[in-house]
């Protein structure tokens, strides 16, 4: 994978002020960062030092999640909003892990992941992956262009983890998700990771925080607000709960962190 630390950007890419895919893939270990957004990362790791763990917990929890479709329910259709950059176990690579013949489309509208697009679309022979370069709330365009790969009418896994907090309005984040919903077939899943405000004050801090020094604003939901993505939904057990309590062979993953801010779950569309 070719990575650009601190080298020219590609086109389009802006350097002078942090971004949210940039600052997440630094948090997971990444290298595609600059320094200004190592700068933004090391700011909020100081007032809440979980934020490093809600975003490997949130990366581990979409792994977890796949797998289960995939293996499980029989999955092979799979649509990613938010893609992010490319970092370990992506969508792909773990659907097509376990049934080779998936097919995934990613979706993002970040110059900086659309300069890694080659990387996604490395596809397995028996599969296929595809890149749409579109903001996710604009659903006609993307459920128009995933439909060149995916077939509709088949079900379809939607998952949008970390990405529904950049929409600045819970209506039209709802509206956005239930566009989606309703352009899935019976039998689909949705799977939704976002933040959900913990105790700890240091998480609102750190919300300031991102909110005053990145290039795209983020929004925080309360519990029922997050839960209200899965309206119209048969909810998975264990429901909607901390990504660290999802799924996970009864062992809590990273000591369970009962304050994370990165919650879960996956639905399945009757």
């Amino acid at each position: 994978m070719t990575h650009f630390p601190d080298s020219a950007p590609p086109a389009g890419v802006d350097t002078t002020v942090a971004h949210s895919a940039r600052v997440w893939n630094y948090w997971l270990g990444g290298k595609d960062h600059y320094p200004v957004d190592r700068e933004l990362g090391e700011q909020i790791l100081s007032t809440y030092p979980n934020i490093a763990v809600d975003a490997r917990a949130g990366r581990d929890f979409l792994v977890r999640g796949i797998t289960l479709l995939a293996r499980d329910e029989g999955i092979r259709q799979f649509l990613d909003i938010g893609t992010g950059l490319p970092t370990y176990d992506n969508t792909h690579e773990v659907a097509q892990s376990v049934a080779p013949e998936s097919r995934v489309v990613y979706v993002d509208n970040d110059p900086m992941v659309l300069a890694h697009a080659r990387a996604l679309l490395v596809s397995s022979e028996e599969g296929a992956t595809q890149f749409v370069d579109t903001d996710l709330r604009n659903t006609d365009r993307v459920l128009e262009a995933a439909s060149e790969l995916l077939d509709f009418d088949r079900p379809v896994a939607l998952s949008v983890v970390g990405t529904l907090g950049h929409i600045p309005d819970l209506a039209v984040a709802l509206d956005t998700m239930n566009r989606y919903k309703d352009a899935l077939a019976p039998g689909s899943f949705v799977m939704v990771g976002d933040h959900v405000m913990p105790e700890d004050p240091g998480a609102a801090t750190a919300l300031d925080q991102w909110n005053e020094g990145a290039a795209l604003a983020y929004r925080s939901h309360t519990p029922d607000e997050f839960a209200s993505y899965f309206d119209g939904l048969e909810l998975l057990e264990p429901g909607v709960v901390p990504v660290t309590l999802w799924r996970t062979g009864g062992q809590p993953m990273l000591g369970a962190l009962p304050d994370i801010a990165m919650q879960g779950g996956i639905a399945r569309k009757r």
